[in-house]
């Protein structure tokens, strides 16, 4: 995050939307008009994590992704940007990396271990999508202050977590999860919405936010036969992500605010 990139109060950020199984096309507009609430935002849009030079220049990232696996380089640079006071805002499939087994079931291959730790969790597998209940796990936290449980219709993660995380909405499950290897959980809680701390900077990640168009599963399947808004569909969905947006930009005005005040200080009179 170079001071050079940043002048006359711009906040620069990067977009990585792109991936497989998902309406990627929804989920980069609903993003980008949240972003566009900003007016000191400036915005770039990849596909990949591989643009490190844009990741050195900006001072947040969001990602809405599936499938997408960074090289090894780019994950050692995710993870120093991150241990250097980065703030990533993570979606729904950002954690996963699936596999089509022989068997008709998928897979997660451990491929990218540097990312999901990073991350703070891994997909592992969903039950079929159904309501469930989502409940607050830290009330008293700004991100969620004024939150009730509600109830979503969504993907409800299943996952494999690393290192401490604070997680601030859960759910419970236990069961079947068909269609994936990990198909078998014991009940228990399981988080939505957590930061995961590292060095200076975190990962704030939101399991919610599943999206698919008649399209979206080619080429295993020509036509999807419905439109699927899941979470995108309830008004809390999008506090949660115009929250998570303000968590992200929170330093910089945090650091230009203090600026400010240094520079009228020493301002001669």
């Amino acid at each position: 995050m170079t001071e050079q990139a940043r002048t006359g109060g711009r906040i620069n950020g990067i977009l990585v939307a792109s991936g497989l199984w998902h309406d990627i096309d929804f989920a980069r507009l609903e993003i980008l008009k949240l972003l566009a609430e900003h007016d000191r935002v400036r915005i770039r849009v990849f596909e990949d994590y591989e643009n490190l030079e844009a990741l050195g220049e900006a001072d947040f990232l969001i990602s809405y992704t599936c499938n997408v696996v960074p090289s090894l380089t780019a994950q050692e640079a995710l993870r120093d940007w991150v241990h250097e006071g980065g703030r990533w805002y993570a979606l729904h499939g950002t954690n996963a990396v699936l596999r089509l087994m022989s068997d008709g079931n998928f897979g997660t291959p451990d491929w990218a271990p540097l990312f999901m730790e990073t991350l703070g969790s891994m997909f592992r597998s969903h039950p079929p999508i159904e309501p469930y209940t989502v409940t607050v796990a830290e009330p008293d936290h700004p991100l969620v202050k004024d939150v009730e449980p509600f109830t979503a219709t969504d993907e409800q993660y299943l996952m494999r977590t690393y290192g401490e995380l604070n997680v601030l909405l859960e759910s419970q499950y236990g069961g079947a999860a068909p269609g994936f290897v990990d198909d078998q959980w014991e009940s228990a809680k399981h988080p939505v919405f957590y930061i995961h701390e590292q060095g200076e900077g975190a990962v704030l990640y939101l399991t919610l936010g599943h999206c698919r168009h008649h399209y979206d599963m080619q080429p295993l399947m020509d036509y999807w036969p419905t439109i699927d808004r899941c979470s995108w569909e309830l008004p809390v969905f999008y506090t949660l992500l115009r929250r998570g947006i303000s968590w992200c930009i929170e330093p910089v005005d945090t650091a230009s605010q203090a600026a400010r005040a240094e520079a009228a200080a020493n301002a001669p009179e």
